[in-house]
């Protein structure tokens, strides 16, 4: 059984979280240059066996799709035509950056290091892909 990897995309950084190779929970990888990003799915996937591709799917408080699917489409049509074999999912995920920041706060996080942006997008991603196990449960 593979791991299973998840991506807050966002417009400069992305954050990433990867499953352990039982799917039983998630962990935070290093944030990701949105730039880097397809480099760094590759190279992970080619070290690690690797599933499925969870991508976090912004929603607007009614479900739509939000505006931020603009950037999100070119990178998924590259991730498609880069590892053409791997699936790759959308999940719902909406309010994740709040949660992270709350979830940082109650985990004792200092200041500081809630402000740093690539914190709370690694989070992100780590509550994008535990809301996607949980789902599947």
């Amino acid at each position: 059984m593979g791991r299973i990897l998840a991506i807050d995309y966002g417009r400069k950084r992305c954050g990433v979280a990867v499953t352990d190779v039982m799917r039983i929970c998630a962990n935070g990888l290093p944030t990701v240059r949105a730039c880097d990003l397809i480099s760094f799915v590759k190279d992970y996937c080619s070290r690690e066996p690797v599933d499925l591709i969870v991508v976090g799917e912004p929603k607007d408080m009614r479900g739509n799709e939000s505006e931020s699917m603009t950037y999100i489409r070119p990178f998924l049509k590259l991730l498609k035509k880069e590892l053409p074999d791997m699936p790759v999912e959308m999940y719902d995920e909406r309010f994740s950056s709040s949660i992270a920041h709350r979830e940082m706060i109650a985990g004792g996080f200092k200041k500081k290091t809630r402000q740093e942006k690539g914190k709370a997008d690694e989070m992100a991603a780590v509550i994008i892909l535990t809301s996607y196990l949980e789902s599947r449960r």
